[in-house]
C-alpha cells in the first residue's frame, strides 16, 4: 500500500517536471541568422542596425517599417504594430521577435540597444 503511493508520487513528479521543461523550452526564442529566420517560420529573435533613412511610421495605425542590417550586411525588413519606442531614433541596434511572413520579419516585440547613458566619456574623470 505505502509502496503505491510512493510510485503514484513518484509519477507525479515526473510528469510535472516534464511538463514544466517542455513548457519552459516554449518560452525560449533563439538567436537566429537572417537565413535561418526565413527558413524555420518560427517565433525567433533577430539583431540588426536600424537603417533610419528607411523608417516609416503610421502613427494613426502604429505600424512601424524599417529594414535592419546584420553584420554580414543582409537586410531584412521589419513590420511592428504597435507603439514606437521613444527611444528608436537614438538605437545603436534593435533586437525583433516575431515570424518571417511573406517577404517581411513580423515583429511582435521590438527591443531598442541604445548606446549606454552610464558610460564616462574620456574627459569624465571625477566619476
Amino acid at each position: 500500500m505505502m509502496r503505491t503511493k510512493y510510485l503514484i508520487g513518484i509519477v507525479i513528479i515526473v510528469i510535472f517536471v516534464v511538463f514544466g521543461a517542455l513548457s519552459f523550452r516554449k518560452t525560449l526564442t533563439p538567436y537566429v541568422s537572417f537565413q535561418e529566420a526565413r527558413r524555420s517560420g518560427a517565433t525567433v529573435q533577430l539583431i540588426g542596425k536600424v537603417e533610419f533613412s528607411e523608417v516609416k511610421y503610421d502613427i494613426e495605425a502604429h505600424q512601424l517599417h524599417f529594414p535592419i542590417v546584420n553584420e554580414n550586411q543582409e537586410r531584412m525588413m521589419v513590420a511592428y504594430q504597435g507603439i514606437k519606442p521613444a527611444n528608436f531614433e537614438q538605437a545603436d541596434r534593435v533586437v525583433v521577435i516575431g515570424r518571417y511572413k511573406n517577404g517581411v520579419f513580423v515583429a511582435d516585440q521590438l527591443l531598442v540597444k541604445c548606446p549606454s547613458k552610464y558610460q564616462g566619456s574620456s574627459s569624465d574623470s571625477s566619476l
